[in-house]
């Protein structure tokens, strides 16, 4: 089937603090509409699930506007509605699905709820074509840092390792809320980095010692370094000394992206996976980018990486993953589909 004669689809993506809705034809993207209240959580630091919610709610009819306007058609013209069903914060997620499920009944039109991290797989296809059967997707984000291995990126997900304490966007902004920088993190301390030796401190590499090899092989924990940091930063702070700013950003980013690229890397050997694909808000991350290309090439492993606007939250990823549903046939979800926020990434289409 080519895209001019596959289904319209459109997602919708409300798990945190992006309203996001999608329209894509096949693997085309014509409309990536997004409204993110991160403005609104900046001065507490992190995102308020309470703040969230009636974000999404104000947000949501101006943005299918947005979207529809973008792509030139009109919502009837839609021959399936997409929506994360989860993981993500309860409330941000059941504004998404009650629209969506609003849509689907009004338009009579099929309804797809789909797995957030799925949908962070899939969206790669919008920009580098059909997904590589089996691949091995680096999920690394504010609520997330997985090792997800996909034969079907409809139906076969299976998770090889995850975080076990903060996910690393989350240590991000913990990182920089302690340099002082702004929210979210991720952006200002790469900037930061590029002026600063990322040897200069030589912070922890968290589940990287042979005997938590073992158990945790390819799982990830970056509470211990963001407690390291903090008490670097206090260390200097109590001496009189200043902080630097940029050579702590470098050696912190150093070390989260060391032991992200080298159990990704490993996960793909060890299975035999010629092809990386790494998503999530963190994958916009330059270092991450760099060091995963150059470990994967070392052992002849491809590298996919969206760009930085697919990495983040949005509705693209949702039409995506309900595009790659409609042209395989999967089942739709009923009109009852309900908001999971902890839905296992091993459901890839709830309901």
């Amino acid at each position: 089937m080519n895209d001019s004669s596959a289904p319209l689809v459109l997602g919708i993506e409300t798990s945190c603090d992006e309203t996001g809705v999608g329209i894509v034809r096949g693997h085309t993207l014509l409309a990536d509409a997004v409204a993110s209240s991160v403005e609104e959580h900046a001065r507490f630091g992190g995102v308020v699930p309470e703040v969230a919610s009636r974000a999404h709610l104000e947000a949501m009819v101006p943005t299918l506007e947005r979207a529809c306007e973008t792509a030139g058609i009109a919502l009837s013209d839609v021959d399936a509605v997409a929506v994360t069903s989860g993981p993500g914060l309860a409330g941000a997620l059941l504004v998404g699905v009650a629209a969506a499920k609003a849509l689907a009944l009004g338009l009579e039109k099929p309804l797809y709820g789909v797995n957030h991290l799925a949908a962070h797989v899939a969206v790669d296809q919008l920009e580098h074509g059909p997904l590589p059967d089996p691949c091995l997707a680096m999920l690394v984000s504010g609520g997330h840092s997985s090792l997800l291995r996909v034969d079907d990126v409809t139906s076969s997900v299976t998770p090889l390792g995850a975080t076990i304490d903060d996910a690393a966007g989350e240590a991000f902004d913990k990182v920089a809320r302690l340099l002082g920088l702004p929210f979210p993190g991720g952006p200002h301390i790469d900037r930061a980095a590029r002026s600063g030796s990322s040897v200069a401190i030589d912070f922890p590499r968290g589940l990287s010692s042979r005997r938590d090899l073992e158990r945790h092989r390819f799982d990830f924990s970056f509470s211990g370094l963001k407690t390291a940091v903090a008490r670097w930063v206090q260390a200097r702070e109590a001496a009189g000394e200043p902080v630097p700013v940029a050579d702590v950003a470098a050696s912190f980013q150093e070390a989260v992206c060391d032991v992200l690229t080298r159990k990704a890397v490993d996960a793909a050997v060890s299975a035999g996976i010629e092809d990386i694909l790494v998503g999530g808000g963190v994958a916009a991350n330059s270092r991450l980018r760099v060091l995963t290309e150059e470990r994967a090439a070392r052992h002849g492993i491809r590298v996919r990486v969206p760009r930085p606007g697919l990495c983040t939250d949005n509705g693209a990823m949702v039409a995506a993953l309900g595009a790659e549903m409609v042209a395989r046939g999967r089942t739709p979800s009923s009109l009852d589909l309900p908001a999971d926020s902890s839905l296992p990434v091993t459901e890839v289409l709830a309901g």
